[in-house]
């Protein structure tokens, strides 16, 4: 046998067996995440009934898991940033866009939806053309519980302290796919896109590890939900848009 051969065989052994130390070493973490996730108590809030009424659906950063306590989770900060905001929340850990269209079930009218999802989808097996029709779905469906709809799905997951190499680069490609799906799909349907992902160099969870995610490294903490509401506000302006329809649910008083 050629040297060359010897060392080609060699060379991929290493590979594989990296490849299988880390996958090791991401499915602990991931099962960490998981019971983490389970604990989270999604905010909820009956606020005035002139006020705006938010829905929010999605996975367990809908339901904030890794804040320290809900009020510090993505609907709770938009909850304080709006004190007259109902928000009913239907997320559900571990969910994927075909439960979250289930989530959207009903025919209750809302001001606005938030769907914050996508992870599952990156880390299982769903294929573009199947996660693009989902998304589609999810669009059309949410536009007609609310006229504001916004897409949030998570940054490039490859960055985060879970994946090492070479899982790490295949959570960033899908992850990029995801990202392009969700703005293609919210551009057609009249939706809201907020991009979160960023290359390593730029991404804020990658150069803050400790401070912006939770201890399972895969949710954000109360700093990492902080950020995320920033972003939401600066891509999105949702809070400013809440706050102008309850303005105008005020003036126009209860329907009697």
């Amino acid at each position: 046998m050629k040297r060359s051969h010897i060392a080609a065989g060699a060379g991929l052994s290493v590979l594989l067996g990296l490849a299988a130390a880390t996958a090791g070493y991401a499915a602990l973490r991931l099962h960490r995440s998981t019971r983490l996730a389970r604990r989270a108590h999604p905010f909820e809030r009956q606020a005035e009934p002139e006020g705006a009424r938010l829905l929010v659906v999605g996975d367990s950063t809908a339901g904030g898991a890794g804040a320290s306590d809900p009020i510090h989770s993505l609907p709770g900060l938009l909850s304080r940033a709006n004190p007259s905001l109902t928000v009913v929340n239907k997320s559900q850990p571990g969910a994927r866009f075909a439960d979250i269209l289930e989530q959207l079930d009903g025919d209750e009218r809302f001001d606005a939806v938030l769907v914050l999802g996508g992870t599952h989808d990156v880390l299982g097996t769903t294929r573009d053309a199947a996660l693009r029709d989902l998304v589609q779905r999810v669009a059309q469906r949410a536009r007609v519980r609310a006229q504001v709809v916004v897409f949030m799905p998570p940054g490039n997951l490859g960055n985060l302290r879970v994946f090492l190499p070479p899982w790490s680069w295949w959570m960033s490609y899908r992850a990029r796919r995801l990202q392009a799906i969700v703005a293609e799909v919210a551009r057609a349907n009249g939706a809201q896109h907020v991009a979160l992902f960023m290359a390593r160099e730029d991404d804020p969870f990658a150069r803050h590890p400790r401070r912006l995610s939770s201890r399972d490294g895969l949710h954000p903490s109360d700093a990492g939900y902080e950020l995320w509401q920033r972003e939401l506000e600066t891509q999105a302006q949702l809070s400013a848009r809440l706050r102008k329809i309850g303005r105008s649910a005020a003036v126009r008083g209860p329907v009697i």
